[in-house]
């Protein structure tokens, strides 16, 4: 199955000549779902995680149905004022400005072996943000995975750990 098939791509949303790439129409197909969860599983499985950490918020989608089909826990990684109770954050550079990803203190234990997951890589700068986040929490970053990797905008590069995306845009 080509799951690009069931991901809708819409020109300038946000703003003028971004192409945004809307995974609801994915959601919503039983069958492509269950065989991008099937994809991502198989090779997010290999890492071996005790939890998956899911980033805000399509990246709970993802993380949340895989967690659960891979028997491992949930954790999510949210912005800034989200979440409640002693928070850890990082703080990172946007192409426009910062930005905060946080989580709560005892979300991690250390020695944890964690996959971060999200719905889609493009510059690699959120991703990035949440490894070493969870890296001073003292986790054990195996792995990475989204269903979307644009491929043009190089972010794999900026990632350390091995990563895995279901499809992939080269322009």
């Amino acid at each position: 199955m080509n799951i690009k098939d069931h991901i809708r791509q819409i020109p300038d949303f946000p703003k003028p000549g971004i192409n945004f790439y809307d995974i609801s129409t994915l959601l919503a197909h039983a069958d492509a779902w269950q065989v991008t969860m099937g994809r991502i599983a198989n090779a997010v499985r290999a890492q071996q995680p005790d939890l998956l950490v899911g980033i805000e918020s399509r990246g709970f989608l993802v993380a949340a149905p895989l967690a659960l089909k891979l028997g491992c826990g949930f954790v999510m990684a949210r912005k800034r004022g989200k979440l409640p109770g002693h928070l850890v954050r990082h703080e990172y550079a946007l192409e426009y400005g910062t930005d905060i990803i946080e989580m709560q203190a005892d979300a991690i234990q250390p020695g944890q072996r964690v996959v971060v997951v999200d719905d889609l890589l493009a510059t690699g700068g959120t991703l990035d943000a949440a490894i070493k986040l969870l890296r001073g929490m003292g986790a054990e970053v195996t792995g990475a995975a989204c269903i979307i990797e644009l491929a043009f905008l190089n972010g794999r590069k900026r990632l350390d750990v091995p990563f895995t995306s279901v499809v992939s845009y080269d322009d």
